[in-house]
């Protein structure tokens, strides 16, 4: 028993049970793969897949609890890796951050450059996509650490903190009729034609929410990730945005586009941060936590790691 039959299964779990895929992943033969877990099968005494000829059709019972020990296993070794390049190296390394574009592009620069500046040694590698693709490169091991609005908290083996909080506002353009008033309804925007995030982004669950709980059908026009994309459609008068609070915080006073607030119609989202439960995070990681939030000092984190039940609400 020994730990390339452990990544062999756990590669050939990740890659839909094909061997060939499992083999070049892990730059070796496919026979080889195969000898490997069959061999890992015999000492076990029990099928960890059920085949059909040479090819593998699907976890057996045995292998599901097979494969949490494996998880456990590749888990605490990858840890043991983590511990002596902390020690060996201290403050240096890659810093691997996995997030939405919105994030990536109005909250990250700032403690990104914060970063850069207390640890010139570590390297920062941005990871962009979807909350639920931010989650899952979390649970694999490609990002240290996660920031996203939606869906981190869907995932068991994530350990997730809130961040900060912020609020939606709709984007007008100065001469539009709506940029005349202080306070919009939400009567008001079902009249216009919307310009908002993709369903899976940023709060925008709590948009179609409010509209929802008043029976009014919002006519959405164009759907898009990113903020700035929204805001280009509006300047074209496409129609009213409804963007991150955060999009619009560079926009000159005066401008072409108007903001006005709409936590009033759509309540407050909360931004939090995830690490895998029982990774181990090195020192640069805890203290980059520190700067994106004041709340997120090095104890907390610790605490939330260590499976302690406290309420870590905002």
């Amino acid at each position: 028993m020994n730990l390339h039959q452990f990544r062999f299964v756990q590669e050939a779990v990740r890659r839909d049970l094909n061997l060939t895929e499992t083999a070049k992943a892990l730059f070796t033969s496919q026979p080889g793969v195969s000898k490997a877990i069959l061999e890992l099968e015999g000492e076990l005494g029990v099928d960890i897949f059920a085949r059909h000829g040479k090819r593998l059709r699907r976890i057996t019972e045995p292998g599901r609890e097979v494969l949490k020990s494996i998880e456990v296993i590749m888990r605490e070794v990858g840890n043991l890796k983590r511990i002596g390049d902390e020690f060996s190296k201290q403050d240096a390394g890659t810093l691997s951050i996995a997030t939405t574009h919105s994030q990536a592009r109005y909250f990250l620069p700032v403690p990104v450059a914060q970063m850069r500046k207390r640890f010139p040694k570590v390297n920062i590698s941005l990871h962009q996509g979807t909350p639920e693709q931010v989650g899952r490169m979390l649970v694999e091991e490609v990002a240290d650490i996660g920031l996203a609005t939606e869906s981190l908290g869907n995932f068991e083996d994530l350990v997730t903190l809130p961040c900060y909080e912020w609020q939606h506002v709709i984007v007008l353009p100065a001469g539009h009729r709506l940029a005349q008033q202080e306070r919009v309804t939400l009567e008001d925007l079902a009249a216009e034609p919307l310009i908002s995030y993709h369903p899976s982004f940023s709060g925008r669950t709590r948009v179609d929410q409010a509209f929802a709980t008043r029976q009014l059908k919002p006519t959405i026009v164009l759907e898009a990730i990113d903020a700035d994309v929204i805001k280009t459609y509006v300047r074209l008068g496409l129609g009213v945005g409804i963007v991150a609070e955060i999009a619009m915080r560079d926009e000159p006073s005066g401008g072409d586009l108007v903001a006005r607030p709409a936590g009033h119609l759509f309540g407050q989202n909360v931004a939090k941060i995830a690490f895998k439960r029982g990774a181990y995070l090195r020192n640069f990681v805890y203290a980059f936590a520190e700067m994106m939030s004041d709340r997120l000092t090095r104890a907390l984190v610790t605490r939330a790691m260590n499976g302690d039940p406290e309420n870590y609400q905002l």
